[in-house]
């Protein structure tokens, strides 16, 4: 029997890798990807009565407002999507019997840990996009038994949306020095990645339910990534890359966003 997974979401840049990388029903799996206009998480009784008129064994869950700086100015729009979106989907998996894998982010933690994060850590979260998401998580842990809550960090990807890796690309087109923070480290994360662990997890059928951190090996700055972006694409000889302590951003945002990822 197949397995059928709907993705939330679909039009992010995971949903995206997801469905370019495993949307020809291989493995005994039924991919359904809905965008935003497709299924707005935030509306209640449409989310509902989508569930209830198919028959989803997994919702991998990819919808998220991840503005950081624009949710400090307005957090009642990252909490409606990140904490009562999530909740909407909880209750909606628990009524028709629908494992949750939901993505989440190292921004739940302060940044104060001299080490990386694991998951027995206290969440402490220090800006409004950090906390809506942790209130996200605490509804999927009140309403499910079944549920993935994924944890993971600086996540981009290569080909879709907007994201550092992208953006130091596109700065190179026209600006020959790019100054870089060096003031937070953290472990970026390949969507591709992210979307292999999501498919082990679907393939296997695990039952290790709970809280897990993914990330890619490798924690470093922001002034690291770039170098390595720009190494990549030999371009490191041509761009003068300056390192910068003074990173300008009206969110605070935490300077450790390591994670501990779990051999398993």
């Amino acid at each position: 029997m197949r397995t059928k997974v709907l993705v939330t979401g679909a039009k992010g840049q995971l949903g995206k890798t997801i469905e370019e990388l495993y949307s020809n029903n291989q493995n005994g799996l039924d991919f359904v990807f809905v965008s935003k206009a497709e299924l707005d998480i935030t509306e209640e009784k449409e989310l509902r009565l989508f569930f209830n008129n198919n028959n989803f064994d997994y919702c991998i869950n990819c919808a998220a407002y991840t503005n950081v700086e624009q949710a400090e100015k307005t957090p009642e729009i990252a909490f409606k999507v990140n904490a009562e979106g999530a909740k909407n989907l909880a209750e909606a998996c628990k009524e028709c019997n629908t494992v949750l894998i939901h993505i989440s982010t190292d921004y739940v933690f302060d940044g104060e840990k001299a080490g990386p994060y694991t998951v027995e850590d206290e969440p402490n979260p220090i800006n409004e996009y950090g906390k809506s998401k942790l209130l996200g998580e605490q509804y999927i842990q009140d309403t499910l038994d079944k549920y993935f809550i994924i944890r993971t960090s600086w996540l981009y990807s290569k080909k879709y949306g907007n994201n550092f890796y992208k953006t130091i690309l596109e700065r190179t087109k026209t600006e020959q020095e790019l100054h870089i923070t060096n003031e937070q480290i953290g472990c970026p994360t390949d969507t591709v990645n992210l979307s292999q662990y999501i498919l082990e997890l679907l393939k296997k059928k695990k039952c290790n339910f709970g809280i897990h951190h993914f990330c890619d090996e490798g924690a470093m700055t922001w002034y690291g990534f770039a170098e390595q972006i720009l190494v990549e694409h030999q371009l490191l000889t041509e761009i003068n890359l300056v390192r910068t302590g003074n990173y300008r951003t009206f969110a605070k945002r935490p300077k450790n966003s390591v994670i501990f990822k779990k051999r398993e």
